[in-house]
């Protein structure tokens, strides 16, 4: 890791204020707009931005390209058996999980997606449990212990591996050494065999995880006048809504820059986050308002993002976050027209 590090340190910091992105196109490196820490759940801000700027050195370099010959070598259906093969391979884990967190549901069906996928998907290359209902669930030890009340704590970008906060990288290592599956091999293959196979199982997950997301993370960025404060704000409305889908109580915090919303896969609170509170007494709470109806309204209106000319349509390939949107059109006072 160090061998890898080293290079990209010396790297990013010849890049003085600027990273060149994809395209050749220079964009402010994170570290160059750190103006003080401003959140704070964020006190190690300025170090988070450094070594996010070492993960896009590495990710443009090394990852994104490792990434883009995956997708060209393998076909999609070829990805489409690896990611399920993969995700059966997580199942006793989240059972485990479901179990620790009184979810006994949760762990019904993720019992039974594991014995139908091994068992009739031909040991997991196939989701045949999904298309009998039986969705996969969340479980990690991270959830866990939010579960039982620990609080996230500060927010770490860690080498590599990404935005995390100090509870999930600490769940992160438990869950990476105490897999349920690991455990019972363990009588049957070496440590080192059991530490190359939990190395491969991880490293082939990632690949496909950045091939996954090639164009979502080129949005994020290209979109956000602040990356690093985007990608923050996203990563924790990701994890809020997840645990808000638990039934834990998790303040969602408005996006940093919202002019363009990323893709439903990076930031999926819209189905889980909780309908606005109700205004003054006598009151009712606003209507969940539809995409179309919103698109049109901000149009209208001329709401757009800083920088976009006033009612230039919105861009078809970034689905509308309705939290945000409900937002906007609260303070604009923009409701819909009341139906009989």
């Amino acid at each position: 890791m160090r061998a890898i590090l080293l290079p990209l340190l010396l790297l990013v910091a010849a890049c003085g204020n600027t990273l060149v992105m994809r395209g050749g196109v220079e964009a402010p490196s994170a570290a160059s707009q750190y103006a003080g820490a401003t959140d704070p759940g964020d006190p190690l801000e300025q170090l988070n931005r450094r070594i996010l700027d070492i993960n896009t050195v590495a990710d443009d370099n090394i990852f994104r390209p490792v990434a883009e010959t995956y997708r060209a070598v393998l076909p999609e259906f070829g990805r489409l058996r690896l990611r399920a093969f993969l995700d059966n391979l997580g199942e006793p884990l989240i059972f485990a999980h479901n179990l620790l967190q009184l979810r006994l549901d949760a762990a019904g069906t993720t019992f039974g997606r594991f014995a139908m996928n091994t068992t009739l998907g031909g040991g997991g290359l196939f989701d045949v449990a999904a298309a009998q209902g039986l969705a996969r669930q969340s479980g990690d030890f991270g959830q866990t212990l939010a579960r039982y009340g620990l609080e996230s704590g500060p927010y770490l970008m860690l080498p590599i591996t990404g935005p995390s906060n100090l509870r999930d990288t600490l769940g992160a290592a438990v869950d990476g050494f105490g897999n349920p599956l690991l455990l019972a091999l363990g009588p049957v293959f070496s440590a080192y065999t059991l530490g190359i196979l939990n190395t491969t199982r991880g490293t082939l997950g990632g690949i496909d995880l950045r091939a996954e997301n090639l164009d979502t993370l080129d949005i994020l960025r290209a979109d956000s006048l602040d990356y690093y404060a985007r990608l923050r704000s996203v990563v924790r409305q990701r994890r809020d809504a997840e645990l808000m889908a638990l039934g834990r109580p998790s303040a969602m915090e408005a996006l940093d820059d919202p002019g363009h919303t990323p893709p439903a896969l990076d930031d999926p609170g819209t189905t889980n986050t909780p309908a606005p509170a109700a205004g003054p007494a006598g009151q009712a709470s606003p209507p969940r308002l539809p995409a179309d109806f919103v698109a049109r309204t901000l149009r209208q209106a001329d709401l757009s993002r800083p920088g976009e000319a006033a009612g230039e349509a919105l861009p078809a390939a970034v689905p509308l976050d309705g939290g945000w949107a409900r937002s906007v059109l609260g303070g604009a006072r923009l409701t819909p027209p009341v139906r009989p």
